[in-house]
């Protein structure tokens, strides 16, 4: 018997949520996702990021920085690759990445070798999750097993990525709020501010902490005197804010140097120090990452895959480009080209 027309709506209407809800599961992850579609891809990425490596030591660091700034926002997607166009301003533009993030060539220039190696088959998104791992491993840091088959965004969002990444100014309360937003707890917090173990930092990200720390006037109180007068020289008042220096002693080693230098009110950044000196929680998980190597790099790997989980359930693509969205016309520059320094 013919269902009446209400009932056959409604049948429609539930066909369609559940094309929708499909859509929007998040994909299942999983590690060694590509070893039959494309066997290697690993080890490919790997190989160029050794090589950007050797080019120049800072840049692995920027690669790495990606993560952090993909991920946050609605979830580990490569939205952070995408150029803006005339419709869709790009996260590259937001506040906290518009001269600040950097090494998208190197990017660039793994997925050519990852394009080379199998067509079509993995996504900007992963490599983004590959390459930050390798970051670490080639800087001597630990090794940790990474979960993929991401697909790439169709969009990006200046917007999200503006009410969403936190300041250099941002304080330990703010960042454990954020963290927990995201499902990632304060040692989760504390373990990932590691990141800044390698790479370099502009003035322009402190010279508030200098000159106007809260609007006093005055510098940071939470700064040793000596270290201070270091930061003075470098990021004069009236200087180029562009310099940038490593944001701990061994810029590019990977160790727990970070913390050592957060103990000694030597951090770079206010939302590093913050950990140390404002929160007696993570005061204590940076002592003891301080004193202990093995407990930071095993916090710091369980927290690279916890925020690696963090997914679009919109469905994606797997972008040829990791600027453009497929079937967009390229780029007008050739950004696989040879490496050139770009502002951090």
């Amino acid at each position: 018997m013919p269902l009446p027309r209400f009932g056959r709506l409604l049948l429609a209407v539930a066909a369609c949520l559940a094309c929708a809800l499909a859509d929007a599961a998040p994909k299942e992850l999983k590690v060694g996702y590509y070893a039959k579609t494309c066997p290697g891809a690993e080890y490919v990425v790997r190989e160029a990021m050794a090589r950007a490596l050797k080019r120049e030591a800072r840049s692995v660091a920027s690669v790495m920085r990606l993560q952090f700034h993909d991920c946050f926002v609605n979830g580990c997607d490569g939205s952070v690759l995408m150029d803006a166009t005339p419709t869709m301003p790009g996260e590259k533009e937001a506040l906290s990445n518009i001269n600040s993030l950097r090494s998208f060539e190197v990017v660039d220039q793994v997925k050519a070798a990852v394009e080379d190696h199998c067509p079509g088959v993995v996504s900007c998104a992963d490599i983004i999750i590959m390459a930050s791992r390798d970051a670490v491993v080639l800087t001597g840091g630990p090794h940790w097993d990474v979960k993929l088959g991401r697909e790439d965004s169709l969009t990006a969002s200046q917007e999200d990525s503006d009410n969403i990444m936190p300041s250099p100014r941002a304080n330990a309360t703010a960042l454990i709020r954020l963290f927990a937003g995201l499902g990632l707890s304060v040692m989760d917090l504390v373990a990932l501010s590691g990141s800044h173990s390698i790479g370099e930092a502009r003035c322009f990200s402190i010279m508030f902490r200098l000159y106007n720390q809260s609007g006093s006037g005055r510098p940071d109180p939470h700064l040793d005197p000596a270290f201070r007068t270091t930061l003075d020289a470098l990021c004069p008042l009236t200087g180029d804010q562009n310099v940038s220096a490593g944001m701990d002693a061994t810029p590019v080693v990977f160790d727990n140097q970070y913390f050592k230098d957060l103990v000694a009110l030597r951090g770079f950044l206010n939302s590093d120090q913050t950990l140390f000196s404002d929160n007696p929680f993570t005061r204590a998980m940076v002592e003891r990452f301080s004193r202990d190597q093995d407990a930071f790099f095993r916090a710091f790997a369980d927290g690279m895959v916890k925020m690696g989980d963090l997914q679009n359930p919109r469905k994606g693509e797997i972008r040829a480009n990791c600027r453009v969205r497929n079937g967009s016309p390229p780029p007008l520059k050739n950004h696989a080209a040879p490496f050139r320094l770009l502002d951090f």
